[in-house]
């Protein structure tokens, strides 16, 4: 069955579910917040140049110096700058609900689509947005409003990398076109890698080099990574309304919530899963949503 914009989407989410248990393992193996942010782009770069130069060569890694700045802002900020605060999260406050505060993307590119793109917010839309930021103040408090219960730094960290996610959408949309998936992933790793490398050695930080770690940081690349991006990327470009991308790669705080809870001991109350339930209700509604 082949799927269409948004099955692709959606199937990148469920991917996306997994990146919270490999910063998870490879953390406690030793590995610092930089060098897994490094790793798993360095590995999908690699990954992803083989991979073209296998299927068409040299020749088509070509793009134009417009399409490279883009890339390049793609690889600094929404893979470079949003893996060191996604990771901080998921340190910080959890896998699970890491995965749920990125739904403060869905917010953010609503906001910026009308800005960039004038797109309207329809009723309907609205109400899924509401719903969505509802669902994510539930899932994360548990319906607690003691803050000192909370991590706010660990707040933070996973409302910017919502931040950083959403430009995916915004940034992706405006290099894709007539742009190879494949290439502009490969563009946008590389300038990634090479930015969170220069950082890493300024900061003289550790590069642990353990089997365990770099065969962590290998699947990070191949699974979540160069396969969710290429889908994300395909269905992007299959889908008009944008402010839809980030509720449809929701199901990312599903199936992380299922496998934080399960292999990571993340613990959630009726509250908490209450809140995810709505995020999931959102995604329903902004699929029913037209412009």
């Amino acid at each position: 069955m082949k799927l269409n914009g948004n099955g692709q989407v959606m199937l990148a989410g469920i991917l996306w579910g997994t990146i919270g248990l490999f910063i998870w393992y490879m953390e406690r193996a030793g590995a610092t917040v930089e060098w897994i942010s490094f790793l798993r782009v360095f590995f999908s770069w690699i990954i992803l140049l083989v991979l073209i130069l296998w299927r068409s060569g040299w020749a088509s890694m070509k793009v134009s110096p417009k399409i490279m700045v883009y890339c390049a802002l793609l690889g600094l900020i929404c893979h470079g700058i949003y893996n060191i605060f996604y990771s901080l999260a998921v340190i910080s406050i959890g896998v699970s609900l890491s995965a749920v505060l990125l739904n403060a993307a869905t917010v953010f590119t609503a906001v910026f689509s009308a800005l960039f793109f004038q797109e309207k917010i329809t009723p309907l839309k609205g109400l899924a947005l509401v719903i969505n930021i509802v669902g994510c103040i539930l899932a994360i408090t548990g319906g607690s409003l003691d803050l000192a219960a909370l991590s706010l730094w660990g707040l933070f960290y996973g409302i910017m990398a919502g931040l950083c996610y959403a430009l995916t959408a915004i940034i992706g949309k405006v290099a894709g076109h007539g742009t190879d998936a494949f290439v502009m992933s490969l563009w946008s790793f590389f300038w990634a890698a090479l930015c969170l490398l220069v950082w890493i050695l300024w900061q003289g930080g550790t590069m642990v080099m353990t089997p365990s770690v770099l065969g962590m940081g290998f699947f990070y690349a191949l699974i979540p990574t160069v396969l969710g991006y290429i889908l994300y990327y395909l269905g992007l470009q299959q889908i008009e309304d944008l402010s839809r991308v980030p509720v449809l790669a929701s199901l990312e705080t599903a199936a992380a919530v299922i496998l934080g809870m399960n292999l990571t001991g993340d613990i959630l109350n009726l509250t908490n899963l209450l809140g995810i339930a709505l995020i999931i209700a959102s995604q329903w509604l902004i699929g029913k949503s037209r412009q």
